[in-house]
């Protein structure tokens, strides 16, 4: 099995990077993306731990670009292949993920003051003590609602507070899909539309989005998801298959934080097969 498509504790998954590699290990996962929100610091870690136990690890980032009506994550895969990780730092697209992560930081703190200015018991350095270094997001100020007996659990906290159109949410800072995949490819690495379910966005409709992201240099769909359905995520991959686009397959694992989705296994709990490696080909 491979996964192309897993996050770590540097953005908003449950496990170290080391720990995830580890994890990998045990499934007999031969080859991994680390693709954590808007970040490539867990790369770092990842790659020494993946080296130790044989694993192939492959160098990724998931961006949020500004789309309506749905949400629109571009994954960015292989980065700076066969170059050192130090040359990450030296690329435009490490700049503007530091710029995002100041930028989510100032969204964080404003959402947290909406809800002190309307009386809730919440403060965002309880957050920030509680998960270190992490990069803070929605579901650990979700968690937090919960911890303060604000909502019964996260999900509530999502559907009366924080999700789109609900009263607590602030868009955050997002880059454009022009700007997003030149930084992509500056940086050696495939441009993949994430879950594009999650476009919200009919198919006649997404099939025009495609034919003309592809004309920007979009390269790929991640086709394969597990909060699809198996008919959807083979409809998906002919679709990208006829655009002449990359497929990819992942899991979008996070650990125990969000337990519908498993190391290695895609839509219809398939195990994710090593054909979709053909993807990264050059």
């Amino acid at each position: 099995m491979i996964d192309l498509h897993t996050h770590s504790s540097a953005s908003d998954g449950s496990w170290t990077p080391e720990k995830l590699m580890h994890m990998a290990s045990e499934a007999q996962i031969s080859a991994i993306a680390l693709t954590d929100h808007d970040c490539v610091d867990g790369i770092f870690e990842a790659e020494k731990a993946a080296g130790k136990l044989g694993i192939q690890l492959i160098r990724g980032v998931e961006i949020e670009i500004a789309f309506s009506p749905g949400e629109f994550h571009l994954l960015g895969l292989d980065l700076a292949p066969g170059k050192s990780l130090d040359s990450l730092k030296e690329t435009a697209l490490y700049g503007t993920l530091k710029s995002l992560a100041k930028a989510r930081e100032d969204r964080n703190r404003r959402v947290l003051q909406k809800f002190a200015d309307a009386g809730f018991p919440v403060n965002y350095d309880e957050i920030k003590e509680r998960y270190g270094a992490r990069m803070i997001g929605r579901p650990h100020i979700a968690e937090h609602l919960v911890d303060k007996g604000i909502v019964k659990n996260k999900q509530k906290a999502f559907n009366e507070y924080l999700a789109k159109g609900r009263p607590y949410f602030i868009q955050k800072e997002c880059v454009s899909l022009e700007t997003a995949i030149p930084l992509i490819h500056d940086a050696g690495g495939l441009a993949f539309v994430a879950h594009p379910l999650s476009l919200y966005v009919s198919w006649p409709h997404l099939k025009t989005l495609l034919e003309d992201w592809k004309e920007l240099g979009l390269d790929g769909i991640e086709a394969w998801h597990p909060l699809a359905r198996v008919t959807d995520c083979e409809r998906l991959e002919k679709l990208g298959r006829e655009l002449g686009l990359r497929i990819s397959a992942g899991s979008d694992y996070h650990g125990p934080i969000r337990p519908d989705r498993k190391l290695g296994l895609t839509s219809g709990d398939r195990p994710i097969a090593d054909m979709y490696l053909s993807a990264l080909k050059r």
